[in-house]
């Protein structure tokens, strides 16, 4: 559990109270298919009363193992997440964006399950720019060009193609 104690923190206005986390993605329930975090995932923050409710920002340090879904090439990436959301004793009316908490205890565990799972991208591609494999031979065209003839005509132009080759 990532329980912040804010008990001394009390009402005292603009005083920070650090907090540092190590966990794993197992702890976390951040498991995937697609992906792996390697090693501990490290959270680090402060929290904040701010007169109406505690300001809980920060930032999640990871490291993600992936396959490259174009080339195939085993990716490993060095990950920071920042975060910030606020806690309150009282759920405000007019605002859905606030974490209603009873006691002196923040459990922060969700909102970096979210966080984390949130800022992980639809696809897994080494580089923006990744070539992929060729579908000829399947080199990794990021190494350089095979030579191999990878022409796929245009079925829409077939006709016309049948047309070109009868003259």
């Amino acid at each position: 559990m990532m329980n912040v104690n804010i008990a001394e923190l009390k009402t005292d206005l603009g005083r920070e109270l650090p907090f540092s986390f190590t966990t794993t993605a197992a702890e976390l329930d951040a498991v995937s298919d697609d992906y792996q975090f390697e090693g501990p995932i490290k959270v680090t923050g402060t929290v904040v009363y701010t007169g109406s409710c505690w300001r809980v920002a920060g930032k999640i340090e990871d490291v993600k193992t992936f396959v490259c879904g174009r080339c195939l090439a085993e990716c490993r990436e060095d990950q920071v997440h920042d975060f910030s959301e606020d806690f309150s004793r009282e759920a405000a009316e007019t605002e859905d964006l606030v974490n209603v908490f009873e006691g002196d205890m923040l459990d922060i565990q969700d909102m970096i399950r979210d966080t984390l799972l949130a800022a992980q991208p639809l696809s897994n591609i080494c580089k923006p720019d990744c070539k992929g494999l060729c579908p000829v031979c399947g080199q990794n065209l990021n190494e350089g060009d095979c030579g191999c003839d990878r022409f796929v005509p245009d079925p829409r132009m077939a006709a016309l193609q049948q047309l070109l080759k009868k003259d």
